[in-house]
């Protein structure tokens, strides 16, 4: 199976010989398309450090926290079943798709980086799902059943979002393994959930910890 041409031609210009794979996430009936991290192995050279550090390629990562939501709604179908869901943020667009294998009436994947959205599509056609796709949060109606949220607080200039996300939907979950001292009056922790990002960036252990919050205009 060919990886998508766009997608690996801005995977090439970042690291020359980096290869999109089809990769089964564990744990999940999902697979998606990622780095092979088999075959970088190597190095980065400075030049290949600064353009990943100026423009990362997020959406060819399986992070832990989506990788943890993945599996959360396929265990717990309750939270998406007949439901409009957005998600928020959504990189590779596993969540979503995790989302509609759960159940989900609509799932729209938004996220201001254009290559994550075309990787979103070509993750839902190596799925066999359908998502509807936003580049704009704000301009989306407050329609939304659920809005999800996974691996978006690692920037700290995020943190105002948590009280944006429900001027669009009527419950929030949010998953994330970076911040230690989360603290928001509508939100609290339902569950600590295991994962790692894939491909195996070997990170620290306490990113393999994520936590899920739960946040609902009604409580």
């Amino acid at each position: 199976m060919n990886a998508p041409l766009d997608l690996q031609h801005a995977l090439s210009e970042l690291l020359g010989d980096a290869q999109l794979v089809p990769c089964p996430l564990p744990g999940t009936e999902l697979q998606l398309w990622l780095i092979d991290g088999d075959n970088m192995d190597r190095a980065f050279s400075p030049e290949e450090t600064r353009r990943i550090l100026h423009e990362p390629p997020y959406w060819s990562f399986c992070w832990a926290s989506g990788l943890a939501v993945a599996r959360y709604l396929a265990e717990h179908p309750q939270w998406v079943a007949g439901k409009r869901v957005l998600d928020f943020g959504a990189g590779s667009g596993v969540a979503g798709i995790a989302a509609v294998k759960a159940g989900a009436l609509e799932v729209v994947a938004c996220d201001l980086d254009p290559l994550a959205l075309a990787a979103c599509r070509a993750n839902a056609r190596l799925n066999a799902v359908e998502l509807s796709y936003s580049t704009d949060f704000f301009a989306e109606a407050d329609r939304f059943d659920l809005i999800l949220v996974a691996d978006v607080l690692y920037d700290r200039a995020n943190l105002p979002l948590l009280d944006a996300f429900l001027s669009r939907g009527r419950e929030a979950l949010v998953a994330d393994s970076r911040v230690r001292d989360f603290s928001h009056p509508l939100y609290r922790r339902l569950e600590m959930l295991e994962a790692m990002t894939l491909p195996d960036l070997a990170e620290p252990e306490e990113f393999r910890h994520v936590s899920l919050y739960h946040a609902s205009r009604n409580a």
